[in-house]
Formats: C-alpha cells, sequence, structure tokens
C-alpha cells in the first residue's frame, strides 16, 4: 500500500525528497532531537515551576501551574496569589491533601531565599546546573530561554519571509522600473543602523518581546528577497508561463500557481538558516543589554552572566551548550532540507 500523506497519496516527486531528507541521518535526526526538546520546552510551566501542577485539597481539585489561585482557597488569610513554599500553606495541603510538583521546582523568576551558599551558587541535587547571580534556578531559566528564543526565531522567519518572498516576486516578476527602484529601496533601507535604532528606541520606551519583534522586522525581511527575486526572473520567461499568459490567466494567477511553488524550493532550503540567524540576532543583543527586558528568561542574558561571574563557569558552559546545540540542530535542518529538494540527488 503507498503511503499517504493528509489522506492523499504521495506523489513520486514528494516521496523522493521525504527519501532524500531521511537519507541525511544527521539532519534526520537533528529533526526528531529539536521537535523533541521544543516540545518540552512548550510545556515549560509542566516541567519548571514555583507553583506545583496538580493540588487535591479537601476533595477538590487544583490545577496551579495553569490557574492563579488566592490563598484563601487553602486555608490562608489573604486573597492574593497563594505562596506554595510558605510553611503553613504546605502545612494545610499536606495535613488536607495531596502535592504534586514539577520535575524542577522553581520558575525562570523564582529566587532561592535558601541557597547554603552565595550566588552564583554550585550544580547541586537542587538546582542542577546551579543558580545565577541573581538566585534564580538556572535550568529552569535555559528551558524558558529555549522556548523563547525558538518562538521569537519562527515568528521573526515566518513574517520576514512572508514580506521578503511577496516583495522578491514582484520585482522578479515584473522587472523593469518596479524591480530598479526596488533594489534601491532596499540598498537605502539596509543601511540603516538597526543596533542604533534599538538602542534609541530602549532609552524611550522599555523593550519587549513585540516591540523586538517589530523593530527586527522591519529589516528582517530583506534576507529571502535576493534569492525569490532571482527565481521569478528566472522563471517568467519560462514556456509556461508565457502560456499561461497567452491564455488570458491574471498576473497574480501565474505568481501564485505557476512561479511561486519553484520559487519556494530554493527558499525552503534557506529558511533554517534564517531562523538560526534571528535567534542569533535575539541573543546578541539580550548579551549586549538591549534585548528582552530585565528578569526575563534569555540565553543572551544568562552568557553575559557567565562573562560577568568567571569563578562561576556553569553559567557560561551553561548557555553556551544549550545556544550551540540548538543552532547546530537547525543547521543540520537546514542541509538536510537543501539534499531533500536537490535535484541532482535522484534517491
Amino acid at each position: 500500500m503507498a503511503r499517504k500523506f493528509l489522506g492523499r497519496e504521495m506523489n513520486p516527486l514528494t516521496k523522493r525528497r521525504l527519501k532524500n531528507f531521511k537519507a541525511n541521518k544527521r539532519g534526520y535526526w537533528s529533526l526528531w532531537m529539536f521537535l523533541a526538546l521544543f516540545t518540552i520546552s512548550l510545556f515549560a510551566e509542566l516541567v519548571a515551576n514555583d507553583r506545583p501542577i496538580f493540588v487535591r485539597y479537601e476533595g477538590k481539585n487544583y490545577f496551579p501551574a495553569l490557574v492563579v489561585y488566592p490563598e484563601t482557597e487553602f486555608g490562608g488569610d489573604f486573597v492574593t496569589a497563594t505562596d506554595y513554599r510558605d510553611p503553613f500553606i504546605a502545612q494545610k495541603l499536606n495535613e488536607r491533601g495531596a502535592v504534586y510538583w514539577p520535575l524542577i521546582r522553581y520558575s525562570y523568576g523564582t529566587i532561592d531565599f535558601e541557597l547554603k551558599e552565595p550566588a552564583p551558587s554550585r550544580p547541586s541535587r537542587e538546582h542542577w546546573f546551579g543558580t545565577d547571580d541573581h538566585g534564580r534556578d538556572v535550568a529552569a531559566r535555559l528551558i524558558y530561554g529555549f522556548r523563547i528564543s525558538v518562538l521569537f526565531g519562527l515568528i521573526l522567519a515566518g513574517l520576514g519571509s512572508a514580506a521578503g518572498i511577496a516583495i522578491g516576486a514582484i520585482q522578479g516578476y515584473f522587472g523593469g522600473l518596479v524591480d530598479l527602484l526596488g533594489q534601491r529601496a532596499i540598498e537605502i533601507w539596509s543601511g540603516f543602523p538597526m543596533l542604533y535604532l534599538l538602542i534609541i528606541f530602549s532609552s524611550i520606551i522599555e523593550p519587549s518581546f513585540w516591540m523586538l519583534l517589530g523593530i527586527m522586522l522591519l529589516f528582517g525581511w530583506m534576507s529571502l528577497v535576493g534569492v525569490v527575486r532571482a527565481e521569478f526572473l528566472r522563471g517568467r520567461k519560462l514556456d509556461y508561463v508565457i502560456a499561461a499568459r497567452a491564455l488570458g490567466a491574471s498576473e497574480f494567477s501565474i505568481i501564485a500557481k505557476h512561479v511561486l511553488p519553484n520559487a519556494m524550493i530554493s527558499t525552503l532550503t534557506f529558511l533554517p538558516f534564517v531562523i538560526s540567524g534571528s535567534i542569533v540576532t535575539l541573543t546578541s543583543l539580550d548579551f549586549l543589554g538591549f534585548g528582552l527586558p530585565p528578569g526575563s528568561p534569555s540565553l543572551g542574558e544568562l552568557l553575559s552572566q557567565g562573562k560577568a561571574n568567571l569563578a562561576a563557569p556553569w553559567l557560561g558552559i551553561s548557555g553556551f551548550v544549550t545556544l550551540g546545540t540548538m543552532l547546530s540542530l537547525l543547521v543540520f535542518i537546514g542541509e538536510a532540507v537543501r539534499d531533500a529538494f536537490d535535484p541532482r540527488k535522484a534517491f
């Protein structure tokens, strides 16, 4: 029985591409490793949290990791959020119910005030990768930082690629004056110093995830314009495009149905590298202090702490290994995607 994809039988070209992708063992297993790590980070609240995953108290079920409950729900006196580490609350929960904690009992911003040595403290049974110079668990910050970095890279690469593909398609398909003016505009726009703009905006308003994303999106769309433009310049003169135009097909229909699918092949091979570049940019900004707000889980901020605390090598090593592993997996996946779409590799 032929394999099916989304309920449809795969065509021979798709089968060949999948075989070529799987033939690159390093890229194939890197994809599964990356998906596993990313899936774990998506459920970071269930892996590393200073609130229990599940609480059963006086016959009622609670999910503190997902819902904030007031202290009065568990016999406390205040309507503020429950501190499950409070000895009084912990005693109440243990006497009248059961508490199920995540694997790591610290969130990315939780400060351990009961450290046995000054922060940053060394790795221990309580803190697997030690704590940073604020007493926060490094393992928890790595998990949350991994999620923010990947989501930032995916969103920036997705939106930037969509804009770059659209602009490159218009330039390449219509050519002439449209292409000439578009290239001059890109040359001028690429000359703006993005880092200086970020410094200026950071001094005016507090930086946030979406502000950084918006500013970097203003410049990140240019990475794929050249590739798509070249593919459209080549494809617009092919026979089947000329035939479609002679048959009365609209310009939009020709772009979307005839030229764009072929241009997307080269674009997809660049996408993992665009994602890794977006992650490196965010990490660099955090390292320099112009990235996410202070206290946010950030790999760049952890690397900066490692530079400032050379006597605590676990900070720099853990951040470097996490970032290096993430980028290496993305590069290996990109190589496998490139092999999958390479027409010379007839498996």
